[in-house]
């Protein structure tokens, strides 16, 4: 530094001496230029967990301005207060019959692609009626969808008779039809009874006897799963006849029918023990034992009993009571055609088997 620079210092418009060097201080934010608008808040990353509508018409929501109405008791002493009150006094439904409109709700949801409900149990324990039973019920449910109930016991089957005795035909009329192009076509084949259930009947007459084989059943199936979303196979009352077997490689479900009685509950379990033996894993997951009481004269220790076999296997297992109304035969006409009982405990077997409903793409699932 010069004398000249010395003399300098004080004077007017002198900068004085230069700011030392910084010392790893963080650089100075950049002020914004003042133009009167604020400085910009920084981007906010959380979103609005329901954002509100822009629209004065999406802001008008019908469930916030209508009151819910409370549904009304369908039946018992409930429904007489409110018949008797004109309808003043609303009580709701009572508890069960909550509970049976969560099971109907259940069987009413959805499925993708075809179901089939395979139907065994040794001969007597109700293996057709149930058959029936299990089929009308859906039908009446599940009104948009197509549901038949095929009868593929070798030995005479008397599905036919149980859901409509004028079915015209069997399996072979339905293969041998070459111009089955629309349900239309198909729709003269079939039986039906007041619950929009359709039927596939077996042989009608034992003197014109015709065997069914795999490949007729095979194809038959082929046929129906163009037209109908929910199949019942009655099947034979053991699991080693070539349509059984074939049946079994194509079903979704399977009811397995049960007497409260040792011979019947003995033929149920080798049931389940053969479908072991083969490896039959995910059929045995979505396999229904039904202990069937048909003829009334069972004791709760003997049902007590089996039901504690039967589910230390694993298997779900639900109790049809006797019901007078089935016992003598004839049609079935829907669950008008069932005891309040028994229609809760069929109520209960298909919300069971609705729980395996496929949800996924339908071409995604395998033949076993």
């Amino acid at each position: 530094m010069t004398d000249r620079d010395d003399g300098l210092r004080g004077e007017p418009g002198w900068p004085g001496p230069p700011p030392p060097p910084a010392r790893n201080e963080p650089p100075r934010p950049v002020p914004p230029p003042h133009h009167g608008a604020p400085w910009p808040a920084p981007p906010s990353h959380t979103q609005p967990a329901h954002p509100e509508p822009q629209s004065l018409a999406d802001r008008i929501r019908a469930e916030e301005l209508v009151p819910a109405r409370k549904p009304v008791p369908g039946r018992g002493w409930r429904r007489a207060v409110y018949k008797g009150s004109f309808g003043l006094v609303n009580l709701g439904p009572s508890p069960e019959e909550r509970r049976l409109a969560d099971l109907e709700a259940t069987v009413r949801g959805p499925l993708r692609g075809h179901f089939k409900i395979g139907v065994m149990g040794k001969g007597g324990a109700g293996k057709t009626t149930a058959a029936a039973c299990i089929g009308s019920m859906l039908a009446e449910l599940r009104q948009e969808d197509r549901v038949v109930a095929v009868d593929a016991d070798t030995a005479f089957g008397k599905l036919g008779s149980r859901i409509d005795p004028k079915a015209p035909d069997s399996f072979w009329e339905l293969v041998s039809d070459e111009h089955l192009g629309t349900f239309a076509d198909v729709r003269g084949r079939f039986g039906n009874n007041a619950a929009g259930l359709f039927v596939l009947a077996g042989e009608g007459t034992p003197a014109r006897r015709r065997v069914l084989d795999p490949a007729i059943y095979r194809e038959a199936i082929s046929r129906l799963d163009r037209h109908f979303t929910i199949s019942i196979i009655d099947c034979s009352s053991t699991v080693d006849t070539p349509v059984t077997q074939e049946a079994l490689r194509d079903l979704d479900a399977l009811v397995v029918v049960s007497t409260p009685w040792v011979d019947g509950a003995a033929a149920a379990g080798q049931t389940l023990d053969w479908l072991a033996d083969r490896g039959l894993t995910r059929l045995l997951q979505s396999t229904i034992v039904v202990l069937n009481d048909s003829d009334g004269h069972t004791d709760k220790r003997t049902r007590a009993i089996l039901v504690q076999q039967f589910s230390r296997n694993g298997q779900l297992v639900i109790e049809v009571p006797f019901d007078g109304r089935l016992r003598p035969g004839g049609v079935i006409d829907g669950s008008g055609s069932m005891s309040p009982s028994t229609r809760r405990r069929f109520l209960e077997i298909c919300a069971a088997l609705a729980a395996h409903f496929p949800t996924a793409d339908p071409l995604s699932r395998e033949r076993r």
